[in-house]
C-alpha cells in the first residue's frame, strides 16, 4: 500500500519533472547543476513523510527548494565572484563574433545578474507570476521586487548594447536626409 506523499512525490516525478528540470536550469544554465538541484529539492521536499500533500503544493515546495538552494550557493560563491576576474587572463583575445554572440545569450545575461534579480525575472516572466505572488515566494516586499525587477531588466538591457545607445523609440528622433 502506497502512502498518499509517496505517491505525490511519485506523480511530481512523472508529471511535472521535466518542468522543474527547466526551470532549474533558468536559474542555473548548467544541466548537471539543474539535475542536481532537482534531486536534492525532492529529497528535501520529500525526505520526511508530509501528509495531506496535493500535487500543486508539492510542486510549489519543490520550486521553492530549488530557489532557495541557488540563492544559498550564491551567497557562497559570492565572495569567489569579487575575485575570480584577478585570477584568470585570456591566453587570446575573441573575436568581435564571438563577444556578440555571447551579448545576444540570454541564459548567460540572466545567469550574470545578482541572485535575487534573477529569481524576480524567472519567476516575473518565466512562472508569469504577477509582482505580489514573486514577492509573496521570495518573502519580500512588493517594491522590492519591483526594484530587483528594474535593475534586472537594465542589466539585462545594458548587456545587449552595453554603449547606451539610443533606443529605437517612434516620436521625437526624426533625422533628416
Amino acid at each position: 500500500m502506497a502512502r498518499s506523499w509517496d505517491a505525490v512525490a511519485t506523480k511530481l516525478v512523472v508529471e511535472r519533472g521535466d518542468a522543474l528540470s527547466r526551470y532549474a536550469y533558468l536559474l542555473t544554465g548548467s544541466v548537471d547543476d539543474a539535475a542536481d538541484l532537482v534531486q536534492d529539492a525532492l529529497v528535501r521536499t520529500f525526505g520526511t513523510p508530509r501528509f495531506g500533500l496535493t500535487l500543486p503544493r508539492a510542486e510549489a515546495y519543490v520550486r521553492r527548494a530549488i530557489l532557495n538552494a541557488v540563492i544559498d550557493r550564491s551567497r557562497r560563491d559570492g565572495r569567489w565572484r569579487k575575485v575570480r576576474h584577478l585570477t584568470l587572463a585570456p591566453d587570446s583575445v575573441e573575436s568581435a563574433d564571438a563577444a556578440s554572440d555571447e551579448r545576444l545569450d540570454l541564459l548567460e545575461r540572466i545567469r550574470g545578474l545578482a541572485p535575487r534579480q534573477a529569481a524576480c525575472i524567472v519567476l516575473r516572466y518565466y512562472d508569469d507570476l504577477t509582482v505580489d505572488q514573486v514577492a509573496h515566494s521570495l518573502g519580500i516586499s512588493s517594491g522590492a521586487v519591483k526594484r530587483y525587477l528594474s535593475d534586472g531588466l537594465r542589466a539585462l538591457s545594458s548587456s545587449i548594447d552595453p554603449a547606451g545607445g539610443r533606443s529605437t523609440r517612434t516620436g521625437g528622433d526624426h533625422v533628416s536626409r
